[in-house]
């Protein structure tokens, strides 16, 4: 069997190996950071609880350098369903999340419906493309039930034009606490899916502590812009030590990316 197959075989097979919650943060925002001077970094998350071995350990860690992928001339297999649904935002220490709590519909990947759950933003961004890191990189998860593991979207911004989602939320990043505060009725589309023609596909892991592998990464080659002061806002609202919350990227280890193009 090539190594190529059994690489393919491995990856495709992990989500099957695990019992706990893809819910971010679960680790507690005081257990890890992201300084290394701190001694709790990202080069240490493996060895500060053993539930993370896999941080230090991992072979289809994220994020990663998007560079060198094989092109797919085909359409490829995203599907984007969502629709308006209430939604509400909290400080979770590391970053600030968007959480849907009705039914915000779903994204199909190889003929799988998963569900939106939730959102967050990395200042800067924690995937690369062709070795360049941007300003800002907002993650949507998907999942189904609170064991599955996620495919999440990623979408890559950098300074320029104010980013009209962001627009919206802007008031309650200003204003927001550890507390879950009501947005009201949020539709996920006004995040802008128009550059969702060509993105890249990889199987990586969680970017922050417990690091598991497994996950359908996504991540939209359009690069969009956001404000400096919407990108300012959203780390001023962070906990102090976290204003920069991007883990460094993680060794491909012969993994493929696919970069599709749906004309």
């Amino acid at each position: 069997m090539k190594a190529r197959t059994v690489i393919f075989f491995l990856l495709t097979s992990l989500p099957f190996f695990f019992e706990s919650s893809i819910e971010t943060n679960e680790a507690g925002p005081t257990e890890f950071r992201y300084d290394e001077p701190s001694g709790r970094g990202p080069s240490r998350w493996g060895e500060l609880n053993p539930l993370w071995r896999i941080c230090g350990t991992g072979n289809f860690q994220s994020p990663i350098n998007l560079q060198f992928p094989i092109l797919s001339p085909t359409v490829g297999d995203l599907q984007i369903a969502y629709r308006p649904a209430p939604a509400t935002i909290r400080n979770t220490g590391p970053d600030i999340t968007v959480s849907w709590t009705g039914n915000p519909g779903t994204i199909r990947v190889a003929g799988i419906n998963y569900p939106l759950r939730h959102g967050h933003w990395h200042t800067p961004t924690e995937h690369l493309i062709n070795g360049t890191r941007f300003d800002l990189e907002f993650h949507l998860f998907h999942h189904i039930g609170t064991h599955g593991i996620p495919v999440i979207i990623g979408i890559l911004y950098r300074i320029g034009e104010a980013d009209p989602f962001l627009t919206r939320l802007l008031p309650n990043i200003t204003s927001v606490t550890k507390e879950e505060r009501s947005l009201g009725i949020i539709d996920p589309n006004d995040i802008g899916f128009n550059s969702s023609r060509r993105y890249y596909r990889y199987y990586g892991s969680l970017t922050s502590p417990p690091c598991r592998e497994g996950v359908k990464w996504i991540v939209f080659q359009e690069v969009r812009t956001a404000s400096q002061e919407q990108v300012q806002a959203l780390m001023n609202a962070v906990d102090d030590g976290f204003e920069m919350n991007a883990r460094p990227v993680q060794a491909l280890n012969g993994r493929r990316i696919d970069l599709y193009n749906r004309n």
